[in-house]
Formats: C-alpha cells, structure tokens, sequence
C-alpha cells in the first residue's frame, strides 16, 4: 500500500484510494506509526501525541480499540501492525510512505552534482507534497511535535532545485518559483541570493537590489543583524555588474567518449586522473557541474578513455549496468569514495585510515587480475570480466595502488587555485598550475 501523510491522509492499494478509517483519531493513530514504518511505537507516547498530554484515564483501552479497528481494515490490504513489548508497529515489509519517500528523495538529490538529475530528482520529492503534514486530522502543536524539521527540509528541497535550475539557465523559472516564497521568508538569505542571482541574469538589477534592501532592513529590524559575509558580496557584484554572475563557471576542456563528457587526462596516471574527475577538492561549496562521475555509464566509459579497460569490456559493462541499475549506483558510490580516499594519501597526511581502505580495495582487486597482453605486444596486469559491474573500481584500485607503490607519487602537485586542487606529475618542480587550464582559473 502506498500511504499519503503530506497533505489530508490518504490511503491507496494498487493505485486507488480506499477508506481506513473513518474516525479521526484512529486515522491519526495510524499515522503516528507510519511515520515510524516498520519501528516500535509506545503506547505511552502514543497516547502523549494523540491527546497532547491531556489524556483521560480512558485512553490507553481507546488505543487497544483503535489498534483492533485498524487491524481489521488493513488486513485485506496485507498490512500488519504487530504487538511488541508495550507498544506497535507496522510491518515495512512493501508498504511506502510519502514521508519517507520525501526524505529519500531529497537527500539523494543533495548528494547528485549534475544539476539536471538534481533538479529532476527534486521535482519528484516536491510533487509529494498536498499540504501540510496531515492536514485533516492534526493540529500545528503535534505536527511539530511529529516532525519540526520537516518544514525546513521542503524550503531546503525549493532553493537547492532553484539553484539547479539557475546552473541550467532557467532562470524565469526560478523567478517564478521563489518570487512568492522570498516575500514569507524574508530572513532566508540562501534564499534570497539565488532569487537576486536570477533577477541579475534576466536583466533585472534593479529588482535585484530591491529585493537585496528589502531583505536588509528585514534582518535589521527583526534581528538587528546586517546580511551575511556572503549576500553581501553577491550584492556588490550586482552593484558592479560583475561578468562572474553571468553564467555558473565549469571547466572549459573536455571530451565526448559514447556521449558521455569526460576530463581531459592531465594528471600522467591514471590514479591522478580518476581523482581528478572531481573539479573542486578545495572548494567546500562545489561549483555545478564539476562532479564528473555522474552515472556508473560515466564511470565505465571514463574506465575505457584511461586505458584500464578496453573497448568490449566497457560496452559489455554498459550492458550489465542496464540490466541491474541498482548494483551499478552501488559500485559508483564506491568509486566516489575510493577516490576520495586516493585523494587523501597523495596530498599531504591522511592518516591510517585513507591508506588502509585503498590497500582493502587494491587486496580485492589483485583476486580479480589477469595478466593479458595489450596492443603493443606487451603484457599488463588487468581485472577480468569476472568482476562484472565492480570492474572499473577494481581497476582504479588497482592502478591507485601501483602508484602509492612507485616513487614518482613524491612528484605530485595540487592545481593552486582553489576551485580546483586538481593533481599532476611533476618531475621537474616547475609547475604550480594546472596545464592547458582545465581547472579554467
């Protein structure tokens, strides 16, 4: 069953509403343990939130016959509320929850760099909302008792899709979406600076500034604080029509491998390079578009361009990846972590840590090798097909740890800039930047 909390209660089986219950009370009972599907509940704290500290000496048998009611209308559905201890609870086992669904969704996006799959993924979550959280059967008190920063997460959700949305250029869109939202949160200064951002980029400045004024003597008359370091730039920038606000910046090289867009290699290794699929290590707010590794396809076809696999291994991964998505977003999140951590042990003191889950990842690899000949005749240490979908991360394991091994990692340089941090070789201790300025500094 599929069971809608954002908004008035609902409840579907097979896509079409169907009635619970009737009475209040026992609809709200039935929430309360949604919201914590497949959780115990007390019956102490649901009888706290069902009469808000005022319960009568009756209300813990009324939760007995609530509980008897809802277990007799949800049985056909093949729901369960099981007995545990002294409390309740309902069975997870298919049933979904918008609630949780929102979340989900939610955090996913946050963790998504391609501003487009961050702003389809947000478009999702916010469809799910129909109102506030049960609108029909709770009060503002116990909604906030139930989930305080529920709220919060929506206005999150709204300005990370609108900053989505300006990295892509719609920027009547996000004028649209937030013109009305800025004037009931006026104190939002994450807010406000992406609304200002979009007025600047369609020709607006003076609505710009406005809204920048407005949201100034807001903050000084209920707070009596001046805007933030950061709102404060962004209104100078405005005021001195700086080129920078005009379009989110990225890296200016790249390539086009199987229609996905690649780094160029620049490093010398291929270790360097698999780090380097990531513009901005030292930049604590990543700038759009820098997360190179966007799907496991990119991780593949990225695996190919570096020469760790061959063309009909990487279309054979493309294959196997179609066929079980979830195992390949699994082996991504892995990669992005590997990378991290090779990070970590070629630019300065990473600790035990960092080096001992690249040595695990290298030690898993080395069961998967197989020493194949290339195209020019030599041989080469390569993770067979054997490893299917991890093949990639066994292969940047692998090449990771040759380097870590080899002398030539006392040669590595960081990309000066910043925004970048972006790694190299260099034998010669003459370079400080990042060559054909692929970090577009």
């Amino acid at each position: 069953m599929e069971f809608r909390l954002l908004g008035p209660f609902e409840a579907c089986h097979d896509g079409r509403l169907v009635d619970i219950a009737s009475r209040r009370q026992e609809r709200c009972l039935l929430a309360l343990l949604l919201l914590d599907l497949g959780h115990l509940v007390t019956i102490d704290r649901l009888i706290a939130l069902l009469w808000n500290g005022s319960a009568p000496a009756t209300a813990r048998g009324a939760v007995y016959t609530y509980i008897g009611r809802l277990r007799a209308a949800l049985s056909p559905y093949g729901v369960r509320i099981t007995t545990r201890a002294d409390g309740y609870l309902v069975e997870a086992d298919d049933h979904r929850v918008d609630v949780a669904d929102f979340h989900r969704s939610v955090q996913r996006a946050l963790d998504t760099a391609d501003p487009a799959a961050r702003a389809s993924l947000l478009d999702g979550a916010l469809r799910l909302w129909r109102g506030p959280l049960l609108a029909d059967v709770a009060d503002e008190a116990l909604r906030h008792r139930l989930d305080a920063q529920l709220e919060e997460a929506r206005l999150v959700a709204l300005e990370a899709r609108a900053e989505a949305q300006l990295a892509l250029g719609r920027h009547p869109r996000v004028i649209k979406d937030l013109a009305g939202l800025a004037e009931r949160h006026p104190l939002r200064e994450r807010l406000v600076g992406i609304l200002m951002t979009a007025h600047y980029r369609s020709a607006r400045q003076a609505d710009a500034l406005l809204l920048y004024e407005a949201t100034r003597q807001a903050l000084a008359t209920e707070l009596g604080v001046d805007p933030g370091p950061d709102l404060q730039e962004l209104h100078r920038r405005i005021l001195r029509n700086d080129n920078r606000l005009e379009q989110p910046r990225r890296a200016v090289f790249e390539v086009r491998i199987r229609d996905e867009t690649l780094p160029w290699t620049v490093g010398g290794h291929p270790a360097l390079d698999f780090c380097n699929t990531f513009a901005g290590w030292g930049d604590p707010a990543p700038q759009p578009c820098a997360e190179w590794l966007r799907s496991y396809r990119t991780l593949a076809v990225w695996s190919g361009y570096t020469g760790l696999a061959d063309d009909p291994t990487v279309a054979r991964l493309l294959t196997l990846a179609g066929r079980d998505p979830a195992e390949a977003d699994r082996t991504l999140a892995q990669a992005r972590a590997l990378r991290g951590q090779v990070y970590a042990c070629l630019t300065g003191h990473p600790g035990h840590a960092a080096f001992d889950a690249v040595a695990r990842a290298a030690e898993a690899a080395a069961r998967t090798l197989e020493f194949t000949r290339d195209e020019n005749g030599g041989g080469r240490w390569r993770p067979s097909l054997e490893a299917g979908l991890r093949l990639p991360l066994h292969a940047a394991a692998w090449s990771a740890a040759e380097l870590l091994a080899d002398p030539r990692r006392l040669t590595v340089r960081s990309c000066a800039d910043s925004h970048c941090r972006w790694l190299f070789m260099d034998e010669t201790s003459m370079r400080r930047w990042c060559s054909l300025v692929t970090c577009a500094a």
